[in-house]
């Protein structure tokens, strides 16, 4: 099983850098998010990143489902989806792998933001746990975006409809636990939707507080997204 899930990471992993696609993906967020953050960091003067973190999410957003639009999308394009499922290998294997591409890809644009920590310690003398707490934090989060994005894709012969679904999902999991929508819920309900929010576990690690209910919180999410492009995977096959 596990030599079958690495052919697929290996080969989805590879895939991403066979075109300048990846890239313009990395330069761009790259670009952007240092940005946002370098734009009011001598404003505010303060070694810290919570402002890279707190607009991390948001950058997430529209940077997460195009990585995943093509997982689906591009193999049926160009016709290899059949082959795929013909070769012996397990619907779980395939999603895995292709999931597991998606993450490292993720995991390594992500990893070289590391310019600024090293800036920051060099200006002064940051909290370094904040800072490690947001790396987590933004990886469990974009594990989330990632599993978002890869189950829907399954529905979409489309790489456009499936970017612009994957978005809306993960906007409306991303704010169900913010102030602003709890104020307008009955009490009795808040705890439950606070829970469900995507931003309101990832400001919590942020801080530099580890606490298991969240990384339980997004570990669930992630397994219940790609259990489901599991079964989508299954039917769409038998029909």
């Amino acid at each position: 099983m596990l030599k079958n899930i690495m052919t697929i990471f290996k080969k989805e992993f590879s895939l991403y850098f066979n075109s300048p696609i990846a890239y313009i993906f990395i330069t761009v967020f790259l670009v952007v998010s240092t940005w946002f953050y370098m734009s009011r960091f001598f404003v505010v003067a303060q070694a810290d990143m919570r402002m890279y973190f707190t607009m991390l999410p948001w950058v997430f957003l529209f940077f997460v489902p195009a990585v995943t639009m093509r997982l689906w999308a591009e193999e049926r394009k160009s016709g290899t989806i059949e082959v795929l499922l013909t070769l012996p290998f397990r619907d779980a294997e395939i999603v895995t792998g292709k999931y597991l591409a998606a993450f490292a890809f993720l995991v390594l644009t992500v990893i070289l933001s590391f310019p600024i920590p090293l800036t920051l310690m060099r200006l002064g003398s940051p909290d370094m746990g904040p800072i490690i707490g947001g790396y987590i934090g933004a990886f469990l989060l974009g594990g989330a975006y990632l599993a978002i994005g890869l189950f829907v894709s399954v529905f979409s012969d489309n790489q456009i409809v499936a970017f612009i679904i994957a978005v809306v999902a993960s906007f409306i999991l991303l704010i169900i636990g913010e102030s602003f929508v709890l104020q307008s819920l009955p009490t009795g309900i808040k705890p439950v939707v606070a829970y469900l929010g995507l931003g309101s576990h990832f400001q919590n690690i942020g801080k530099g507080v580890i606490d298991t209910r969240d990384i339980i919180y997004y570990f669930s999410v992630i397994f219940i997204f790609i259990y489901a492009t599991m079964r989508q995977m299954g039917s769409r096959m038998w029909a």
